[in-house]
């Protein structure tokens, strides 16, 4: 069991959805437009190969569908939603927030509605807001949507970042439940390396600092995990599922012995076909899982979202 926050009651995830853009886009076909190859790609990230949006797929297209593939799984009709928490670093326009226009979409009337960019650590920090206005009483039910268009803040031809950003959205509905199921979240921030993951003022496109993100991500956030455990009164020994950020496959990999995880631990490894998703990555790992049957209803998951800010937060939750 879960540690409830404070003796509050819990909130737990009541379903996932997902969508994911219809174009494949393999290391072979990258390789034809800049200096790469599928091997140099997958020892160096793990990416096989990764979704980029056509025009039609926007954030508020594909946001709406996995919101309404989350709701159906949740069983929830969307009347019964009163809090929209939509997660994106690559909104394409500062004003106004398509928070309230996807949940217009999904039929859910006059929620309070935002938007909320923290990176990739954009669905956990989301995760954690919505657990707690359920637990305050300030929401009934909650949904949360991460979704991204990376392409469109990458250099397609810069070999640093196209082989590694892509697009998709994940989402969850989360809801009031008798025992904890969102574990209390460990989140910060290390704002001295702010400009290691940023769009410069002036410029059209995102770029990393890829060694000093990967440096920060296998040496620091270790702690950060074993806090989100302790917090949720579990240890790793009782994790069932380790769902990490989508980043690098040699982090995951890491961060995972690091842990101590052993063969019961599922891991996910998302990323080697559908690449960095940022907001979106958690919820498209933890669903992929649960529609393999890797992972089922149930079983604990460890989380930890982290990236441009330096931000980060994890979490343990339950599986709906």
């Amino acid at each position: 069991m879960l540690k409830a926050s404070q003796g509050a009651p819990g909130a737990r995830i009541l379903g996932l959805g997902s969508y994911r853009p219809r174009r494949r886009v393999t290391n072979d076909e990258l390789a034809q437009v800049m200096e790469t190859s599928d091997e140099w790609i997958q020892s160096r990230v793990g990416i096989a190969e990764r979704r980029w949006a056509d025009d039609d797929e926007t954030l508020v297209e594909m946001a709406t569908a996995a919101g309404g593939k989350a709701i159906a799984a949740s069983g929830l009709a969307p009347d019964e939603i009163d809090l929209v928490v939509l997660a994106s670093a690559s909104l394409s326009q500062p004003i106004p927030g398509i928070g309230p226009q996807v949940a217009h979409r999904l039929g859910i009337p006059r929620p309070g509605a935002l938007d909320l960019n923290a990176g990739c650590a954009g669905f956990c920090y989301s995760l954690g807001l919505v657990s707690d206005a359920i637990r305050a009483g300030s929401a009934r039910n909650a949904i949360v949507v991460g979704v991204e268009r990376l392409t469109d803040v990458t250099d397609r031809t810069d070999r640093s970042t196209a082989v590694i950003f892509a697009d998709g959205a994940g989402a969850a509905v989360v809801g009031p439940s008798d025992e904890p199921g969102i574990g209390p979240v460990a989140w910060g921030s290390d704002g001295d390396q702010h400009s290691a993951i940023e769009i410069a003022a002036g410029s059209q496109f995102m770029t990393m600092a890829g060694q000093a993100v990967y440096r920060w991500a296998t040496t620091k956030l270790t702690e950060a995990l074993t806090q989100a455990m302790d917090r949720a009164g579990v240890t790793a020994a009782d994790i069932d599922v380790f769902a990490p950020h989508q980043a690098n496959l040699r982090i995951i990999e890491s961060m995972a012995k690091r842990l101590g995880f052993g063969e019961k631990t599922v891991i996910a490894r998302d990323i080697v076909r559908s690449g960095n998703t940022s907001a979106a990555s958690i919820p498209l790992a933890l669903e992929a899982l649960t529609e393999s049957g890797e992972a089922k209803s149930g079983d604990l998951a460890l989380v930890l979202g982290y990236g441009a800010g330096l931000t980060y937060a994890g979490q343990v939750l339950r599986l709906p």
